[in-house]
């Protein structure tokens, strides 16, 4: 084969690598039943795949090839080694490989692979803290820091946190499936706030040189219209309609170069109205529940009304404050105070932002929380108060891992009168 024509199938798997790797991770563990040997599998199949490719040429199937190499490669292994369980003790297992050449990927909605593996690792036996980051790292492929940052907590407790629950799904013979739909709801909060904070990490990564990850949105989006097939619940619908109605200023969030397009500069006309439509009909639905409208119902909310504005200065900023109130009440965070902060800055002025973001500053939760600074710096400048505005632009710049945000916050510290 050409050399050329080598270069384009290794540059394809690089691709199938990122787009599908935890698809096809995820059907191992099903296969397999076994974290660390799916694992192997997966990477076992990328190099099979590395190896034969430039010279045989890319399969029909490339996802069913990589599959296929991986649970047989994984079973030559087992088979060689002294340990070995006899495929025979796991009916569940010798079953799924039964089949030599076709695996069966496609299942129906509710036997996805992936969404599988996301309820097996919020079984209730596993702490919820281990839950989401269990989830974050073996189904859609976030690394540690990732993870960290999404968290709020150091890598290394990360790390043992994700060790701790793989032990504890291996030694509690916690079975790999969707749960029956009675035993649902236990798990949907932990499944829930797993897949939003996968969302928020496509929408706004939280390191690197891209400002998003649109495949980590789009499987946060895809993962949140399974769930609602499978349990159409309010808090459900919030959530997915939330994600859509951020998904839906994607392509205005930043220019031709990747920087950062604040939402008060965003061309609004590229806003996608399809996306604005369905993730409003679902807020409506949600809100419109007999109970209390849960967190990520309020959430939709608010995404509602920037969505509504034409403008940004017809953003009704007095309802947004009055939903971050309600939120705040039913669900108290460090984070949440910090965008009412932001809210309030927009409807009363940025001193009164100060006042409410200072006192949060000085509980200490936000010291490392780059979002926290910058908002300080902003909230600054715009008071004329640059000393402080400089000082809180550096804190935000040192916390901040992502390329595009790290710019756009030089920028604004190198514009400030000297």
């Amino acid at each position: 084969m050409p050399s050329a024509d080598i270069a384009r199938v290794r540059a394809e798997i690089d691709t199938l690598y990122r787009k599908e790797s935890r698809r096809i991770f995820a059907t191992l563990i099903r296969l397999l039943g076994d974290f660390e040997r799916a694992e192997e599998a997966l990477h076992e199949a990328f190099r099979a795949a590395m190896e034969k490719w430039p010279s045989e040429g890319l399969p029909q199937n490339p996802v069913s090839w990589l599959v296929s190499a991986g649970r047989f490669k994984s079973i030559d292994k087992q088979r060689r080694d002294a340990r070995f369980e006899h495929l025979e003790d796991r009916p569940d297992v010798s079953e799924s490989l039964a089949d030599p050449t076709t695996p069966q990927l496609e299942q129906e909605l509710l036997e996805d692979d992936r969404l599988r593996l996301v309820f097996t690792c919020c079984h209730p036996a596993i702490a919820s803290d281990a839950q989401v980051a269990l989830t974050l790292r073996e189904v859609c492929g976030l690394s540690t820091e990732e993870i960290a940052a999404a968290f709020l907590t150091p890598a290394p407790t990360l790390a043992q946190r994700i060790v701790r629950a793989k032990n504890k799904i291996r030694d509690a013979n916690i079975p790999y499936e969707v749960p029956a739909r009675e035993d649902l709801p236990v798990r949907l909060d932990s499944v829930l706030r797993v897949i939003y904070l996968v969302f928020n990490e496509g929408y706004l990564a939280s390191r690197g040189e891209s400002a998003t990850r649109a495949d980590l949105s789009a499987e946060a989006i895809r993962l949140g219209r399974l769930v609602l097939e499978l349990l159409p619940e309010p808090e459900v619908r919030g959530l997915l309609g939330l994600m859509l109605l951020h998904e839906s200023r994607r392509e205005a969030r930043a220019d031709e170069s990747g920087e950062l397009i604040l939402l008060d500069e965003q061309d609004r006309s590229r806003w996608n109205r399809a996306l604005i439509d369905e993730g409003g009909a679902l807020v409506r639905a949600a809100l419109s529940a007999p109970r209390p409208p849960g967190p990520y119902a309020l959430q939709a909310a608010i995404a509602a009304v920037h969505a509504e504005a034409p403008k940004p200065d017809d953003t009704d900023w007095r309802e947004i404050v009055g939903l971050y109130d309600l939120l705040l009440a039913q669900h108290p965070s460090p984070i949440v105070a910090l965008n009412r902060a932001v809210a309030v800055a927009m409807r009363d002025g940025p001193e009164h932002g100060l006042v409410a973001l200072d006192a949060l500053l000085a509980d200490g939760e936000l010291d490392n929380y780059q979002l926290a600074h910058a908002a300080r710096a902003d909230f600054c400048r715009r008071l004329g108060r640059h000393a402080e505005a400089r000082k809180a632009y550096a804190r935000a710049i040192e916390l901040t891992a992502q390329g595009p945000a790290r710019r756009f916050l030089e920028r604004r510290l190198a514009a400030l009168p000297a």
